[in-house]
């Protein structure tokens, strides 16, 4: 077992000003509430200083360094320690690196529809990626815990944007899965200590933990599940994941944020810290407990994929997918060989990339044409060709295919089942791609190739699961398992005003003046400004007509969201074509080898 801060530790305060910049951005941003331009500049430079200063530290840690900053003892010989290394910097990059484009993509999203509340807004997506940052370079598990809350308090503000009765039971629902979890990870964490007498990380395992563990098995696996249990509701993993489509009431960045650059990373980062650098795979394969949290996690991909194919909801649909890939990742930590540990570490960015660039093409067609409905998108590719295109990329990603991100991050945790003898794994892996072509394909092939008179809005499947009948005209009930004039319920944002009339947002892609009061406006003119730019789900979509080619080149959307979705399109297929010269295969190279799950291959 090799300390993570061994010899090459080298004190630094730039763990320290990653962390400090969104407080000083957060202050910056509220305070310059009735200057919007000068508001969102603060957001921007606040992201881009975020990430330059991580970028900063990755030659050194590529080297072996490790960057500390300690602001002392908090009790009991547990340190407020803040460490910079090779497996945080994983998270770390990736969080920072796609909130650049996150933000600058939120400023054409609340620009474009209009959203109330966007100093909060604003304030709020800044600190929790702060807080993703803390998660991500906390020392030990005490300095993580208190992240990982701050980054629950954060966004509950987000997921409960609109403020509608619907956003707040969503929010609601989202604090008591995320405290929950919280609390397990304490337990955990209080066992940890008192048998061990330390929380720190250790890569390989932190010391003495192998040696309970043989003497006592029974409370290792309890402590173990406990940590990798209440990470794993934020990872949304089975049968904790409930919190997760819920929360798709949020904005469109909100749904972003939550499912590739912070909120279910940081559940899927706590699971990896807890078998590599709190337990060690030895030490958990030796009380065996990779078996069950393999099951878990195999048993989420496939049946997460098969709620998908029944979603007419296009966030819905995005949003059961992410509770599927996230799976990749906690499956990768539970087979527990060295090719299975680089498969999940990879699927971290591999993901990111893939799921932001599908959350920021739902957006742009809501924010463009209104489209929220897969029934709604045939031919949809003619008005908004780039988007779709990047669409497609990020669902064949998704699902596995060469020469994208997805593709090599699935490859190692297929590499690592067979090397393990785990022919089990390879049927799920497979399987699930299967089921990704299954529900992403269908989307795809309207868009391109269907008119709305060939689509007919003909439902996904029929029937919910249950073993309901088909009814006799297949339309009475929508694909998302509900009937045809119900009410939606909270996948997306609330629709509250079904009887306004439409309004081109075309018209409205420039900055609307924001007076003083906005920000702090009641909930009664929240909804007068949701009136007014045609939330509803009125418009008979598609047109009859077909949709019409966008006038001018790269003119389907405003350059503030076309920009942002065409950049992680564009990593995703770095990624894919060569992960060798992209700093994450080095930084996961190191991790692993140093994990000591060598000896494990197999068992």
């Amino acid at each position: 077992m090799t300390d993570v801060a061994l010899a090459q530790a080298t004190a630094d305060i730039r763990p320290a000003l990653v962390l400090l910049v969104p407080l000083v951005g957060m202050a910056l941003i509220f305070l310059s509430k009735d200057r919007p331009n000068v508001r969102e500049a603060w957001t921007v430079l606040s992201s881009v200083a975020m990430f330059g200063l991580v970028a900063s530290m990755v030659p050194g840690v590529l080297d072996g360094r490790v960057y500390e900053a300690n602001f002392g003892e908090f009790v009991l010989g547990i340190d407020l320690l803040i460490r910079a290394d090779s497996l945080g910097m994983i998270f770390a990059l990736v969080a920072s690196g796609l909130y650049v484009v996150t933000g600058l993509y939120s400023i054409g999203y609340m620009r474009g529809h209009h959203e109330p509340f966007q100093t909060r807004f604003f304030a709020m997506l800044l600190v929790s990626v702060g807080a993703a940052l803390g998660v991500a370079f906390a020392a030990n598990v005490f300095v993580l815990l208190v992240f990982y809350e701050i980054l629950t308090l954060a966004t509950y503000p987000l997921v409960a944007h609109d403020e509608s009765k619907e956003a707040r039971t969503s929010g609601y629902k989202y604090l008591a899965y995320a405290l929950s979890g919280g609390l397990a990870v304490f337990g955990g964490m209080v066992i940890v200590f008192v048998y061990t007498g330390s929380i720190e990380f250790t890569r390989g395992g932190i010391e003495g933990l192998s040696t309970f563990a043989a003497e006592d098995p029974w409370i290792a696996r309890a402590a173990f599940a406990l940590m990798a249990g209440g990470f794993a509701v934020k990872a949304g993993v089975m049968p904790v994941h409930a919190w997760l489509p819920s929360a798709m009431v949020a904005p469109t960045p909100v749904s972003g944020l939550l499912h590739a650059v912070a909120v279910v990373k940081a559940g899927a980062f706590g699971v990896s810290r807890t078998v590599i650098d709190v337990f060690g795979p030895e030490t958990v394969a030796a009380i065996g407990m990779g078996v069950p949290l393999a099951i878990l996690a195999g048993t989420t991909i496939i049946v997460s994929s098969l709620f998908a194919l029944r979603q007419d909801n296009l966030k819905a649909r995005l949003a059961y997918s992410t509770i599927a890939q996230l799976s990749y990742i906690v499956l990768g930590m539970a087979l527990l060989a060295p090719e299975a540990l680089m498969g999940g570490l990879l699927h971290i960015p591999a993901h990111a990339f893939a799921k932001l660039t599908l959350f920021l093409c739902a957006g742009a067609l809501y924010v463009q044409l209104e489209v929220k409905y897969i029934s709604e998108m045939p031919g949809v590719a003619r008005r908004m060709p780039v988007t779709m295109t990047a669409f497609a990329l990020g669902s064949f990603s998704m699902a596995g295919i060469p020469i994208l991100a997805g593709f090599v991050s699935k490859w190692h945790l297929l590499w690592g089942g067979v090397g393990g003898g785990n022919l089990l794994v390879v049927a799920v892996l497979v399987t699930s791609g299967a089921l990704n072509v299954a529900y992403f394909w269908p989307i795809i092939y309207t868009a391109f190739f269907e008119t709305a008179d060939e689509h007919g809005g003909k439902p996904v499947l029929l029937s919910a699961f249950g073993g309901r009948d088909a009814p006799a005209v297949a339309d009475e009930i929508r694909p998302d398992g509900g009937r045809v004039g119900d009410k939606d319920e909270g996948t997306d944002e609330p629709d509250q005003a079904d009887t306004d009339d439409h309004e081109d947002h075309d018209e409205h892609d420039g900055h609307r003046p924001q007076d003083e009061g906005e920000d702090g406006d009641d909930h009664d003119d929240h909804e007068e400004s949701h009136d007014d730019h045609g939330h509803g789900h009125h418009v008979e979509l598609p047109p009859a007509d077909g949709w019409e080619r966008p006038v001018g080149r790269f003119r389907e959307t405003t350059p503030f969201m076309l920009v942002p979705l065409m950049t992680t399109a564009t990593l995703m297929v770095l990624f894919g074509t060569m992960p060798d010269y992209l700093i994450f295969f080095d930084l996961i190279r190191d991790v692993v080898e140093a994990s000591g799950a060598e000896g494990v291959v197999g068992r």
